[in-house]
């Protein structure tokens, strides 16, 4: 994901171990690769999302720093840790924001009077975080290449690096997750036989 990733995979090394400088030197390194991967996630959301791109990298940052107990041993890991982090984020924003236009606390109106307004891709960013759930349930790694590949944009060759696989192992996978959260989808979370 970048041309300094040795440097970078040192300074992780060094915050792993308990160096704040390192730390206070690392997220000024990634920040435009963090500001990328929200950027990338949001393009998938509904045009008037609340969250802002650097709202939501200051968030990734924030669980970022709790992550000491982590043993570093790439930016790719790194990296592939933040897109996990920022997909937890907008699935909890959007369950919020569906309690919310469901309700949550608001004073009942009917149907006939309520206005138009969707909560769609709330719904849809809550149904496909249920898919990959059910998905890693069966099989952890397809939903983690999905994840990787699909919200962290990234490469084959990366997620093969960072999983332990080949490039094709990660192509194939790749297919048989989409074709399985299809049907998982399209079936209502149902998978038929």
């Amino acid at each position: 994901m970048s041309e300094n990733s040795g440097d970078l995979t040192q300074l992780l090394v060094d915050w792993g171990a308990g160096d704040q400088a390192a730390f206070e030197e690392l997220m000024p390194a990634v920040y435009d690769e963090l500001h990328r991967l929200a950027s990338r996630y949001l393009r998938r959301e509904r045009g008037d999302h609340t969250l802002q791109t650097t709202a939501l990298v200051h968030e990734a940052y924030i669980r970022m720093i709790d992550q000491k107990r982590v043993k570093w041993q790439s930016s790719l890991q790194f990296f592939g840790l933040a897109a996990q982090m920022m997909r937890r984020i907008l699935v909890d924003h959007a369950r919020r924001n569906r309690y919310e236009k469901r309700g949550g606390g608001a004073p009942r109106v009917s149907l006939d009077d309520a206005p138009e307004v969707s909560s769609e891709r709330a719904a849809d960013v809550v149904a496909v975080d249920e898919a990959l759930s059910s998905l890693a349930a069966i099989d952890p790694q397809l939903a983690r290449i999905v994840e990787l590949r699909y919200f962290g944009g990234f490469k084959s060759s990366e997620i093969g690096e960072l999983l332990g696989v080949s490039v094709p192992t990660v192509t194939r996978k790749f297919s048989l997750a989409k074709a399985w959260l299809y049907r998982y989808l399209a079936n209502g979370g149902e998978v038929g036989a």
